[in-house]
């Protein structure tokens, strides 16, 4: 089963929401979406404000309803295959928790920025063998590499999602507008890897 591992800080707002976007979206691979917290308020639920965004994104009801905050250890971090950081901050934190996530560990816009630059069939071409994990695994490998043909954002902060715990309405919106796209390629790649005979142009 291919792991995705999303992070946060609390875990009742960003990595939640693209845990439960990202889960159902791509529930028919396979694939298994889980998030953590590097200060995470254990056993909080979602915020009400994330999950009515993740319910509008198409998030599974029953999951939303049952999410608790976790923390982040090197345990949890360790079975990823992706792990998708909101901040560079975060993914520093999981760097620094295990450094044999480094080569597959992006923030989720740094992610979508890169895999933006690479068609499907590229992808497909990236994904070696018949295991789906190991296909995504080689896939992001080659992904890894395209930080040096791409290079940093104009603006680091680009890279970020913005926090919105304790905020105004309008702050979880420009969560929103930054997240969700950058959920579209993270399953765009994805599917890419996975199923090959899909891959096109």
């Amino acid at each position: 089963m291919i792991e995705i591992l999303t992070v946060c800080t609390g875990n009742v707002c960003r990595s939640a929401l693209a845990e439960m976007v990202l889960g159902s979206r791509l529930a028919d691979l396979g694939v298994r979406v889980h998030s953590a917290g590097s200060g995470a308020l254990v056993g909080d639920p979602l915020t009400p404000q994330t999950a009515e965004l993740a319910l509008a994104a198409g998030a599974r009801p029953g999951e939303v309803e049952a999410h608790r905050a976790r923390l982040l250890t090197e345990g949890v971090a360790a079975e990823a295959d992706l792990v998708l950081a909101m901040t560079r901050e975060h993914r520093r934190a999981v760097v620094e928790l295990n450094p044999a996530l480094l080569r597959r560990t992006f923030t989720v816009r740094e992610f979508a920025r890169l895999a933006a630059g690479m068609s499907d069939h590229e992808i497909a071409q990236a994904a070696q063998g018949s295991d789906p994990q190991k296909r995504v695994r080689a896939a992001l490998r080659v992904l890894a590499t395209r930080h040096g043909i791409v290079g940093p954002a104009e603006d680091p902060a680009a890279d970020d999602v913005v926090d919105p715990y304790r905020q105004k309405d309008a702050v979880y919106q420009q969560q929103a507008r930054q997240l969700l796209p950058a959920l579209d390629e993270v399953e765009r790649f994805v599917r890419a890897a996975v199923q090959p005979q899909h891959a096109v142009g």
